[in-house]
């Protein structure tokens, strides 16, 4: 079993997908985790599918002489190994029903010591068998090869539009299946960018589905007022010289379907609970990484987890927003790349459609300037998406006071 999924590791995009789920695997094995790590190094390094002649080279060459005889045995049985799509899923089946059953055993040990609600432990066990390996074998998941079907999808595929032109002529509509996220330093006016454009969101919603927005972050009641203020566009003292004249228009504007799911502990079950209670239009993580019910010694292989679902999550229901910060390399910088993204190698960062950078100078003259960077986009664009701008840079204004931003 071993060989076989050490093998089945080999192809970058399946490492990628399926690696944190190996890595439980191997971790516990001396031999398989100093393989595990070898193979992590070759991948890291050249983001690409491996040959099996070049991966033993690069371990045999650079384990300790200790380890060599050892690894070379085990190395010599990966050659014959079958590696067909339906054994390893079988064999990952196995894994995640194990992890599963392990979960469950930790959580019931802790309702029964007073460390968990008995409410954690329900939680879990109704949505025990809701993961993605459920969904592997699912002969549903065929996309048609009918062209006039795949146009008629596309043509009916209305998305939502962005309060920011430019995010329009860059990005385009989002749309089901859409995950990315936006990243920037601390106190850069994240909350508020997304305070700017999920008003504008709401208000194109027909359907009363409902914008989840999950917050780890802020006080609830702050990012609440910052919703009414994006909605209207106008500071606090205007917001509170009418009090019942804008809540009622809050309303009829789409401002009932924001759902501020407030809580500095959110569930990953929580969160799947709520869409299956409720199909949502728009899914948004105020902080994404801080989304709980992901375990890995491996601060990397578990942010990765958390993607991997967002992005389920948006193939389920519906466009994912996540929010996580920039980390120190980007203080002060004007345009943010990949690698300013916090704790990320390339998990985040492969599971995304898109990855928007928010960049904010020490400039006194730029105080209220910040730079937009699109530095990854694979989604389809809309009738006025510029092709040209599909990576583009863009600077744009913010308004702390109407919690809004405007294009210049």
């Amino acid at each position: 079993m071993y060989l076989q999924l050490l093998k089945f590791l080999l192809k970058y995009n399946l490492y990628i997908k399926y690696n944190n789920i190996i890595y439980n695997i191997f971790k516990n094995n001396k031999e398989l985790n100093i393989l595990y790590i070898y193979l992590t190094k070759l991948h890291d390094k050249y983001k690409r599918d491996l040959t099996l002649d070049e991966y033993i080279l690069f371990v045999l060459t650079n384990c300790p002489e200790k380890d060599r005889e050892n690894l070379t045995k085990i190395l010599s049985g990966v050659k014959d190994t079958d590696t067909s799509s339906c054994v390893i899923e079988d064999i990952i089946q196995d894994v995640q029903n194990k992890q599963k059953a392990y979960d469950l055993a930790i959580q019931a040990l802790e309702v029964s010591e007073g460390r968990k609600d008995f409410s954690d432990l329900l939680l879990s066990v109704k949505n025990l068998n809701s993961t993605e390996s459920d969904s592997v074998r699912s002969s549903s998941m065929f996309v048609t090869d009918d062209l006039q079907e795949l146009y008629e999808e596309k043509q009916k595929a209305v998305g939502l539009r962005w309060r920011l032109k430019i995010l329009n002529k860059m990005l385009g509509s989002l749309r089901k299946g859409d995950f990315g996220f936006l990243y920037a330093r601390p106190e850069s006016g994240k909350t508020t960018f997304l305070a700017s454009e999920i008003t504008n969101f709401a208000e194109q919603i027909t359907d009363n589905k409902p914008i989840y927005w999950c917050n780890n972050e802020e006080d609830g009641g702050k990012v609440k007022l910052r919703l009414y203020q994006a909605m209207f566009g106008c500071d606090l003292t205007t917001l509170f010289s009418d009090i019942p004249r804008y809540k009622k228009e809050y309303g009829e504007r789409g401002g009932c379907n924001i759902k501020l799911y407030d809580n500095a502990s959110i569930h990953k079950k929580q969160v799947e609970l709520l869409c299956e209670e409720q199909t949502p239009s728009l899914i948004v993580f105020d902080q994404i990484d801080k989304i709980k019910g992901f375990t890995n010694d491996r601060e990397d292989l578990r942010l990765g987890s958390i993607y991997v679902w967002a992005r389920e999550l948006a193939k389920t229901y519906c466009p994912v927003i996540g929010v996580c910060q920039a980390d120190v390399s980007g203080e002060g910088k004007r345009w943010l790349t990949m690698d300013n993204v916090a704790n990320a190698k390339t998990t985040k960062q492969s599971e995304a459609d898109w990855i928007l950078g928010i960049g904010k100078t020490h400039a006194t003259a730029e105080e209220f300037m910040r730079h937009l960077h699109l530095s990854k986009n694979k989604l389809i664009g809309d009738y006025d998406t510029d092709p040209a701008m599909r990576h583009g840079r863009e600077t744009v204004k913010i308004l702390p006071e109407i919690a809004r931003y405007i294009d210049i």
